[in-house]
């Protein structure tokens, strides 16, 4: 069996070659269908992978842990206290990192809102107290000066960061770096002022937006040594205290998929040890949803352009073999003649088929393998003569890299055979179909 398929390449190579140009366009059409399907492929990973970053940073790999405020009893009589205990402890917090395996990082802050004093200026800001991750989480860029550093927690330092709009506010256009603000009794020195951003929008019910641009980094053990968990506010006559160790507690993982299981395994700890339910948790749904949807659009639009081009040189195959087949009716009639049978005649004609699909595909795959340093070469091309045009593209598209996907590779390959094959049977069947006696009359 193997010697006869062996044969029958033989000769659909000899027969092939005696028709150097036609055969040179048909291997042609298929490369041209094994590339586009592998730079399409390759393009569309590079957009997908960009576009997956892009909901990761919105925090679709993050599940958000949170200190929920329970319905307040209302204290009798004037001028009482009531104090109120509730949220997430810093022993949640410990007990999360040591039993969800899931989890990589984990930042814990606490919010509040507090009269910030510089001279004779004051405004209320969001005093947060955080760690060093939490600038990276959160995207914050920095104006001037360093972020909060792991060396300011232990001892704990009366250290600050105003984010834009604080430092606006307090300073106006006056540098504030080594500058010291009042917050209670307290005073915190400047390191380091952020870049303004945009507040981010609300996305379904999974995020709120938030506004970073009115607030006061401190480190988190410093508020905790300074201001303490208990905070204290006067309304009409009665003071009402608010017990809260942490606020919110920023979970995250490395893959989406994990985002599920580690909600749920976070939830169980939550509920065993808050049964007032004055914890929240919160998984960002819709960003997950969305980026399924956009994966699975990706891959639909990346099976449709695979199959379209190579149809195309599918089809382009079969027209050459139908009018080889029309030329080589008296070879087909003395072959019979001679004894060939059928099944002869069909596995020359399939062997020639696949050999051009096989041979059109082997040299696409190569070039496929050049589809990042052409996208290079592209970039750099215009980056050199069109100076302008680039500037105004989004720098989403001129860091766009191609990803080849070795599934584009083996896929494009199997396609461009099996095409060959399917293309070729219809040719190959009717050559064998032929009447030997009408075959050798053909002039």
């Amino acid at each position: 069996m193997f010697k006869n398929l062996l044969q029958a390449c033989r000769l659909g190579i000899y027969s092939l070659l005696l028709h150097k140009m036609r055969t040179a366009l048909a291997i042609l059409g298929i490369l041209i269908g094994v590339t586009a399907v592998i730079w399409l492929v390759a393009m569309g990973e590079g957009v997908s992978q960009q576009a997956q970053n892009q909901i990761k940073d919105l925090g679709a790999t993050n599940i958000i842990v949170r200190s929920v405020k329970p319905a307040q009893q209302t204290s009798s009589g004037g001028g009482q206290s009531f104090f109120l205990e509730y949220g997430l402890l810093r022993d949640d917090l410990k007990r999360i990192r040591s039993n969800v395996p899931m989890v990589k990082r984990a930042v814990a802050i606490r919010e509040i809102r507090k009269e910030v004093r510089y001279d004779d200026r004051a405004i209320e800001a969001r005093l947060v107290g955080c760690s060093a991750e939490y600038a990276q989480l959160n995207h914050l860029q920095m104006d001037r000066g360093r972020f909060l550093a792991d060396s300011d927690e232990s001892p704990p330092q009366n250290v600050c960061v105003l984010a834009a709009s604080t430092a606006q506010q307090m300073f106006g256009f006056e540098n504030p770096l080594g500058k010291s603000i009042q917050i209670d009794s307290d005073f915190y020195v400047v390191v380091g002022q952020t870049l303004s951003r945009d507040p981010t929008a609300a996305i379904g019910g999974s995020l709120d937006s938030q506004d970073f641009n009115n607030d006061v980094y401190i480190p988190l053990e410093t508020l905790r040594a300074r201001i303490g968990d208990m905070v204290f506010t006067s309304r009409s006559g009665s003071r009402e205290g608010e017990v809260v160790q942490l606020s919110q507690i920023t979970l995250g993982v490395d893959d989406m998929s994990e985002v599920d299981e580690a909600a749920e395994i976070i939830r169980t700890l939550i509920e065993k040890y808050h049964p007032k339910d004055d914890v929240g948790i919160v998984v960002p749904k819709e960003l997950l949803r969305q980026a399924e949807l956009l994966r699975m659009i990706f891959n639909l639009l990346l099976v449709l352009i695979a199959g379209i081009s190579l149809v195309v040189g599918g089809i382009g195959i079969m027209n050459i073999m139908l009018a080889t087949v029309t030329e080589r009716t008296r070879e087909i009639g003395i072959r019979r003649a001679l004894g060939a049978k059928r099944k002869d005649i069909i596995r020359q004609f399939l062997a020639e088929s696949v050999v051009l699909t096989g041979v059109g595909g082997g040299l696409g795959v190569l070039l496929g393998f050049l589809c990042g340093p052409f996208v290079s070469a592209v970039r750099f091309l215009a980056t050199q003569f069109f100076p302008d045009a680039v500037s105004a593209l989004p720098q989403e598209v001129m860091k766009l890299t191609p990803q080849i996907a070795p599934w584009s590779i083996i896929a494009s390959l199997l396609i461009a055979v099996g095409v060959g094959m399917i293309f070729g049977l219809y040719p190959a069947y009717r050559a064998a179909q032929m009447d030997p006696i009408e075959a050798l009359r053909h002039e």
